[in-house]
């Protein structure tokens, strides 16, 4: 799959999954810097949100938006992902005074890979969205193609409210 990132042509490691298919097998790490497995985020709905690098204008946006909206669904897990370490995403939550988003570093570009999100010449994920029911099944994906670009905010809490 291509993206663009200001208008420069990216391809991804390969097709992320779609809608319906299960949630491949993955590991993360926490802000523990514990490892995290697929099937450990599995058993209630989850809302990934997935950035490039949470030091960007768009990253940070993207990342504070789903921060304000945790409270309003109590039932849903939500983390935001990229491939900055621990410490950075650390450092940018107490500056950026996050406190409620989980947030998960892909520094070992295993989620990136299995979710064929990783950009290899850029070392970075595209920036997306996806709702992944109880049962660990994808059952909403947005793929941003230019990479400068916000997500459909609206579109994604529309289908979370569906799934819940």
């Amino acid at each position: 799959m291509e993206i663009t990132r200001q208008g420069q042509v990216e391809t991804l490691v390969g097709n992320p999954p779609e809608v319906g298919q299960d949630l491949p097998h993955f590991k993360l790490f926490n802000a523990e810097d514990q490892k995290v497995k697929t099937r450990e985020l599995i058993g209630q709905p989850l809302l990934i949100s997935v950035v490039p690098d949470i030091n960007t204008r768009v990253c940070s946006i993207q990342t504070k938006k789903f921060n304000k909206t945790v409270d309003q669904y109590p039932n849903v897990r939500f983390i935001t992902v990229s491939t900055n370490t621990i410490k950075e995403q650390a450092a940018w939550c107490a500056a950026e005074d996050v406190e409620k988003m989980e947030m998960m570093s892909d520094s070992e570009e295993s989620f990136g890979y299995e979710m064929k999100l990783l950009s290899p010449n850029a070392g970075v994920l595209a920036r997306s969205i996806f709702l992944v029911n109880a049962q660990g099944q994808i059952v909403y994906r947005q793929i941003v193609e230019e990479q400068t670009d916000e997500p459909n905010y609206l579109a994604a809490i529309n289908a979370l409210k569906k799934l819940i």
